[in-house]
């Protein structure tokens, strides 16, 4: 264990270093590391099923040396990124530590259960992620997640400690399910940058068509530093995604090569954004905290580390 906790605080420096210049990771380079899992889900609507079959594609990086003793880091990525989008973990951690990292269920090339609605909660996604470790011949692995994956590493941790070590949450703190249930319409008038998810619940069709008539411009919006901010107003419409950049042009995600624009562009045009916005639909996270709450064991006791950025933009 103290070997871990000196790659965590490595972790923290490659973390903070990620919108830095960008290198010439090219993605496609890791073809020959896809794998896929083919796992259980339920489709809770419309029509109900218990058994659906869905597919988790993969990246499956093992160490060049000492493999059988070498830790997992299971890589979870949040909205709107993609396995690729770890690209600086990659190469930080590659040669050292087995990486295990998939697109989570509706992104890219994973499949889904056809109900965007209530069948993408934070216990389906952990069981996609036991799954692939399954399906990887792996027993424990540490969970890093940034974003919304943050949130899918802190249910895991919660729900599986028989399987997760450790969690490593990026950018989003641990919300225990200990308290009442809070509808995202009851935070907005604190926390108006939150009005987005307003729109993205109400309205996914038409969310869906919106991020997906431009999917670069959708990229690029979503993809920001402090360095290379967005519009003020951004995210705090109920109405709209990328209504704030109307008539701007949005320059390349700063933290990105051209050839990773390029992957990604790619690969979010195989589905669609539709399948990846279970993470905002009040069904989900009402169900995904009926489940946590009703459990009770709110403390996660495996080793934990937390990374917040210092700066934010306005």
């Amino acid at each position: 264990m103290p070997r871990l906790f000196v790659s965590w605080i490595i972790l923290v420096v490659t973390l903070v270093g990620a919108g830095a210049v960008a290198g010439a990771f090219d993605p496609r380079a890791y073809s020959g590391n896809k794998q896929t899992a083919r796992c259980k889900a339920v489709r809770r609507s419309p029509p109900p099923s218990k058994d659906v079959d869905i597919k988790i594609r993969y990246v499956d990086i093992k160490p060049r040396k000492n493999l059988e003793s070498a830790t997992t880091i299971l890589m979870v990525h949040g909205w709107p990124s993609l396995w690729s989008t770890w690209s600086k973990q990659i190469e930080e951690f590659e040669n050292d530590y087995r990486l295990i990292i998939p697109n989570l269920r509706g992104f890219g090339d994973s499949t889904h259960t056809g109900d965007v609605r209530s069948s993408g909660t934070m216990g389906d996604m952990v069981n996609d992620l036991v799954c692939v470790l399954n399906n990887a011949g792996v027993r424990q692995a540490v969970c890093l997640g940034h974003d919304w994956g943050s949130g899918v590493c802190y249910e895991a941790v919660r729900a599986r400690p028989d399987v997760f070590i450790g969690v490593i949450g990026a950018a989003i703190p641990y919300v225990s399910a200990a308290g009442p249930f809070l509808p995202i319409k009851a935070l907005v008038p604190r926390l108006p940058k939150l009005a987005y998810q307003l729109f993205f619940d109400g309205s996914v069709e038409d969310a869906a068509a919106e991020l997906d008539a431009d999917v670069k411009r959708t990229m690029r919006a979503a993809l920001r530093t402090v360095d290379s901010p967005p519009p003020k107003s951004f995210l705090t419409s109920n109405k709209t995604f990328l209504g704030a950049w109307e008539g701007v042009e949005i320059p390349p995600v700063p933290f990105f090569s051209p050839v990773e624009e390029e992957y990604y562009v790619e690969e979010m045009r195989r589905q669609g954004f539709k399948h990846t916005l279970h993470f905002y639909t009040s069904e989900n996270r009402y169900h995904s905290w009926a489940f946590a709450h009703g459990q009770g064991n709110h403390t996660l006791r495996q080793p934990a580390l937390a990374v917040y950025p210092t700066k934010v933009s306005n």
